[in-house]
């Protein structure tokens, strides 16, 4: 009887999880489309269309989006996609939601960063990526490597957001290369905020990590 129950509860998980990863596919979509079809200023914090693509907000939303989806896909054919994708799309998601509300939000009082596309890639995929991850079903206990694996992809968009300012100059705001304002006071400044976006989603892995361990009560150590 209580193998059953478990079975039951575990048949439940795997279905919502199906359904958040469905989710997540539709509000890419819509964000997406949103996106292309909004036309900003072009400068600062507002571009037009896939010109979007530059923002790591942006970036790390449409992976997600292509993760959930390859994640169905191999659950239609029975197979399980590699966990670290999953952490690493869900702790970039869930960084543009922290950066978004504690950096961004305060650091530009006068911009709404919180409509249009915005709303689905900086409140509602976040927040619904990080819910399925925390709920996903595991069988083994997920290894420590994979949260640090996990903060390639800011540490690798802020490379190259360096090497664009370097080569084509930092500009003049709002023409600048310098769109989210790292830089605002000094390159020394600039690379201490990179170094600690990338350290905040190693901390978020990691923090995410554990509790799918805890919640697939995984006991057994793993490196």
């Amino acid at each position: 009887m209580e193998g059953q129950e478990k079975t039951i509860k575990r048949d439940k998980r795997r279905v919502i999880v199906k359904i958040l990863n469905i989710l997540i596919v539709a509000f890419a979509l819509i964000g997406t489309a949103i996106m292309v079809s909004h036309h900003g200023s072009g400068t600062g914090l507002s571009s037009s269309g896939v010109e979007n693509l530059k923002f790591f907000t942006v970036l790390s939303n449409e992976f997600c989006g292509i993760v959930a989806s390859m994640w169905l896909i191999f659950d239609i054919f029975g197979k399980k996609l590699p966990v670290i994708f999953k952490l690493m799309a869900a702790s970039s998601v869930g960084l543009t939601f922290l950066i978004v509300a504690a950096f961004l939000a305060p650091m530009y009082p006068d911009l709404n960063l919180y409509e249009n596309s915005n709303l689905w890639f900086h409140l509602i995929l976040p927040l619904t990526a990080v819910l399925e991850f925390l709920l996903m079903k595991t069988q083994e206990k997920i290894p420590f490597r994979y949260a640090v694996i996990s903060a390639l992809p800011p540490l690798v968009y802020g490379i190259g957001y360096l090497a664009n300012i370097l080569i084509n100059g930092k500009g003049v705001f709002p023409d600048t290369n310098d769109w989210y304002g790292f830089l605002n006071w000094g390159y020394p400044v600039g690379m201490i905020i990179f170094a600690v976006i990338v350290l905040m989603q190693f901390g978020m892995a990691v923090l995410m990590r554990a509790l799918n361990n805890k919640l697939n009560k995984h006991g057994k150590r793993e490196v």
